[in-house]
């Protein structure tokens, strides 16, 4: 049983000298790649080495209650420990993206709906930056187009880890599962008549490529520069800072005006292309990932929604897993792992199911 874990444990002690080379720290991306691979073989190290003492444990128990009654009680204890230890080494050992150890690139963009699925967004974006603060991470926004009433028409956030987080608990791989059409109902502030409204917003989460996951050839853009635009006053720019780059062989469009400065904006903007290639890439050369991917809805279609946010009730659901929580001001508020958790439990599930099915 877990007979992989051998060749594991050489990976292992193999980027623990590795990462105990002083030269190699000059290359901190190098570094970074390989402290992710690092915490997420220790975290499979200390899992087998629980469940091997635990075996011992409960095998030398098992023995002395065949000579004494009295270990029958920790005998039994053992045995159940050593199933709940088998099934956590099991979770770790399963194939995950390849991912989910990135920091993680959230886009939100106002859908159907006017003014108040602007306001929606714009509530997404400080849930999730609420969330973001909950679990320690740092967070960016790399640009952000502000509507008349205070919303946002569309939103670029970056979320970054510190240090390197245990398997399954980086950014990308929490938040990935926030991708695809969010649809509210509430009274709008717009409404008079105290009608209940549908409205939509439409959130793409996407793992942020290191430049070294990325090559991009400076022939393949066209670099457009233009005047930056917003509701007025001081944020509206007097010179041409706003930076929009196309990736001509694929089309992709990325456009950042955020910052003040020309070169500025252009950084941030190819930080959200290294991540739309790094996905597009990723999409071409694993099916698997590609099915999951493309359930994060591009279109902002209030029909292809993955969760509805119910202001009368205080009501959340998620469609994909069925749950349903009458917590809505807490989640809005960054109380989210419980949401996620159901979408993280339900992946590994059918990754399990994989495994076991041999697909």
């Amino acid at each position: 049983m877990f007979e992989a874990v051998d060749s594991l444990i050489g990976e292992h002690a193999e980027l623990e000298r590795r990462l105990a080379e002083p030269g190699i720290h000059g290359d901190q991306a190098l570094v970074r790649r390989l402290s992710q691979r690092y915490a997420e073989l220790s975290a499979i190290v200390r899992a087998y080495r629980e469940w091997q003492t635990t075996a011992d444990d409960a095998e030398a128990a098992r023995e002395l209650a065949h000579e004494d009654d009295a270990f029958a009680d920790e005998a039994a204890r053992l045995a159940d420990r050593l199933v709940v230890s088998a099934e956590r080494l099991r979770h770790l050992l399963v194939p995950r993206d390849s991912a989910d150890g990135k920091d993680a690139l959230l886009e939100i963009k106002a859908g159907a709906g006017g003014e108040e699925s602007a306001l929606f967004a714009g509530d997404l974006l400080r849930m999730y930056l609420r969330y973001a603060e909950r679990r320690g991470w740092r967070t960016e926004v790399l640009d952000a187009t502000e509507s008349g009433l205070g919303g946002y028409r569309s939103a670029t956030v970056a979320v970054k880890a510190k240090g390197s987080p245990e398997p399954g608990e980086a950014p990308y791989a929490r938040l990935k599962f926030e991708g695809g059409v969010h649809r509210v109902q509430r009274v709008p502030v717009t409404e008079s008549q105290g009608r209940i409204h549908t409205s939509a917003a439409g959130v793409l989460v996407m793992p942020e490529a290191e430049p070294i996951d990325v090559q991009i050839d400076e022939n393949d853009l066209r670099i457009d520069v233009f005047r930056s635009s917003g509701p007025g006053g001081q944020s509206v720019n007097t010179t041409d800072s706003a930076v929009r780059i196309t990736h001509l062989p694929t089309g992709i469009v990325v456009s950042c005006q955020n910052e003040k400065s020309q070169l500025q904006n252009r950084e941030q903007a190819m930080r959200i292309l290294r991540a739309r290639l790094l996905t597009l890439a990723q999409e071409e050369a694993d099916a698997a990932a590609a099915d999951a991917r493309r359930s994060q809805v591009r279109t902002v279609d209030r029909s292809e929604r993955i969760r509805t946010y119910n202001f009368p009730e205080n009501r959340i659901s998620d469609h994909r897993v069925g749950y349903k929580a009458y917590n809505l001001d807490q989640v809005l508020g960054g109380d989210l792992d419980d949401v996620i958790q159901t979408c993280v439990e339900a992946d590994l599930a059918d990754r399990l199911a994989a495994v076991e099915s041999g697909v």
